[in-house]
């Protein structure tokens, strides 16, 4: 089905069997959010909130509430769309298989978008305090827009749709020292297309014209999420998911999306910027206050029919932990195309999306080499980092997959394959002082810290062990050694809690110098609670790659600079400790969680979720 509203896809969701209705009354404050993690998590359908608490409109969660329904929703463009993208990358493909190709005409003519002057979105007004006034965890600024459309025009073409920037940046409705009904907070992060307009109006000292919309066809919240190929916007992807061109209403305005549920119309002083946030965010921490660009809102429009949809994000997975599976259906085909030499690439989800990324690239350079060593993979290394989004990447891990035996996703397999070929004197590259995503707290400033490429090739030149190995001393204050997988370990060191903590690792690295035991496992991790970072690959994977900065954090056994590049000749030893200057882990509200505890005992189509 080709939906164009909220509504349609709700209704299409309800007639196959994957949406609940909630009819009693909710809060929007905090309670939703609870029902929503927990319904993800559990597996369960689309949310319909039919009465929200200070707000006359319902709302709608997990609409992607499994990789499943979103192909669902997508069912009827969703082949089609990934045959667009692949001509847009290899123009000759239709040429070679005509067959294959014959319906991309017909989808391309879906794709542009096309002005109109009204739309189904101003069917009604209404202010920023009638909106739903959702907030997700406890500590959050104020109530937030979690699946907003915005939209910003090109100040030096403002009437070309076609450079439109659509992104799906976090909008916060109300608290901090917004005017309230009047102003909103727009947070924006680096590599993000909007900074390129908003930079184009600073230099014309001019406002720049934004519309936020929330709702219409699913496809457009995917659109504003995806990373999409030179030359292909987002809105002519969206008009392919969506199987319809999509209509933007011109006017003195920012181009408006049509058909809209909502949408929140104004500009931005380039020069004006308030404190927004904190926001619980993806990585499982708030992302602290810091001052963001305001939008001045200069009208709200809502469809007649209009529903709210919202989402939650916090620790993966949640939500949207199915936009990354369903932009790697799309786009997993496609890497070696954009990136010559690479095979694959995956954003590990549970490690928080940007600080974990892994690789399988090609060693071509050189394939007389008997003993080869990481050549090719440096230089793919270097184009996944000055890719995109792919940029903010803080641990890069690249190997090569000459038989085509690994699946990138099995990601346990993989760390296995890397460690049983990483030699830690040659294969570990730095950048420092450099970018990393706004979200990450763990390096050494906002928007700033480290990256590591650990590159690894060749035949295995060890044996995982699969059991803590006897005898490891370990000095004092270190405990509970405690095994992740092969060839990993975790172990409870002492509470940072100054800078003098950050000479634990150095003690203790110095402590296993000249001892056997501990070096048969190429990677050690320090944490704070060894128990719970070995009970699951999810845990440690958390710990681990959101709460280290690699320049600082990575230390190893026997390390060495040799002609200014830094190895070990052991354990590679990774300090995944909470420190003061990290952003609070997020966690619920037990009021909130007790509240919701009685609903579920409650009983009804909700219970077996709750």
């Amino acid at each position: 089905m080709k939906h164009r509203s909220t509504r349609d896809a709700v209704e299409d969701l309800r007639k196959d069997g994957r949406l609940i209705q909630i009819d009693d009354e909710v809060d929007p404050h905090l309670e939703m959010a609870e029902i929503q993690r927990r319904t993800y998590a559990n597996d369960g359908p689309a949310l319909l909130f039919t009465r929200v608490r200070g707000s006359r409109f319902p709302a709608v969660s997990n609409l992607f509430g499994s990789i499943e329904q979103a192909r669902y929703l997508f069912r009827d463009t969703l082949e089609a769309v990934r045959r667009v993208i692949e001509v847009k990358i290899d123009p000759s493909a239709l040429t070679k298989r005509p067959f294959r190709y014959a319906g991309v005409p017909l989808t391309a003519l879906k794709m542009l978008p096309r002005k109109v002057s009204r739309g189904a979105v101003q069917d009604g007004n209404c202010g920023i305090s009638e909106l739903p006034a959702i907030k997700c965890w406890p500590d959050d600024g104020g109530p937030f827009i979690t699946l907003p459309q915005v939209l910003s025009e090109n100040p030096r073409d403002p009437s070309n749709l076609m450079q439109v920037n659509l992104g799906m940046y976090r909008v916060q409705l109300a608290g901090n020292q917004y005017d309230l009904g009047h102003e909103v907070g727009l947070h924006y992060q680096i590599h993000r297309g909007m900074g390129v307009h908003h930079r184009a109006a600073l230099d014309q000292s001019k406002p720049l014209r934004v519309a936020i919309t929330v709702g219409g066809s699913p496809a457009m919240s995917v659109a504003a999420v995806m990373p999409l190929p030179e030359g292909l916007t987002e809105l002519t992807f969206g008009g392919a998911l969506s199987g319809r061109r999509i209509r933007m209403i011109a006017g003195e305005h920012a181009p408006v999306y049509a058909d809209a549920d909502f949408a929140i119309v104004g500009t931005i002083n380039p020069n004006k910027t308030k404190p927004e946030g904190p926001f619980g965010d993806h990585l499982g921490y708030y992302s602290l206050q810091h001052d963001f660009p305001v939008m001045q809102v200069d009208q709200v429009w809502h469809r007649k029919d209009a529903i709210w949809p919202f989402t939650v994000v916090g620790r993966p997975p949640q939500e949207d932990t199915t936009f990354g599976q369903l932009i790697h259906d799309l786009t997993d085909p496609i890497i070696p195309s954009v990136i010559p030499g690479v095979k694959a690439v995956h954003a590990v989800d549970a490690a928080g999306v940007h600080p974990l990324l892994l690789a399988i690239g090609s060693e071509r350079y050189m394939p007389y080499l008997e003993s080869p060593e990481p050549q090719e993979l440096l230089t793919q290394a270097n184009a996944i980092l000055g890719n995109g989004q792919l940029s903010l990447a803080k641990y890069l891990f690249i190997t090569d997959d000459p038989r085509d035996e690994l699946d990138i996703h099995d990601i346990r397999t993989y760390l296995q394959h890397v460690l049983a070929r990483v030699d830690w004197r040659r294969d570990l590259h730095f950048q420092t002082r450099t970018t990393i995503d706004t979200l990450d707290y763990s390096g050494t400033g906002f928007n700033q810290g480290s990256k590591v490429v650990i590159a690894a090739t060749g035949v295995r030149i060890r044996t995982l062990p699969t059991e803590l190995p006897p005898g490891i001393a370990l000095p004092d204050g270190f405990k509970n050694p405690r095994l992740v997988g092969p060839g990993i370990v975790a172990i409870e060191a002492p509470p940072f809690v100054s800078t003098e903590s950050s000479r634990d690792l150095q003690t203790f690295v110095a402590s296993q110098t000249n001892k056997l035991a501990l070096n048969s496992m190429p990677l050690v991790t320090l944490v704070d609670d060894s128990d719970f970072a070995a009970s699951s690959l999810g845990n440690w994977l958390w710990t681990t790659f959101t709460r280290s900065n690699p320049a600082s954090d990575i230390d190893g056994i026997g390390a060495a600079i040799v002609s200014k590049h830094w190895g070990c000749s052991g354990s590679l030893v990774i300090d995944a400790r909470i420190k003061p200057h990290h952003a609070p882990p997020l966690v619920e509200d037990p009021t909130v969680t007790a509240k919701v505890d009685a609903r579920g005992a409650r009983g009804g189509k909700l219970a077996k979720y709750l």
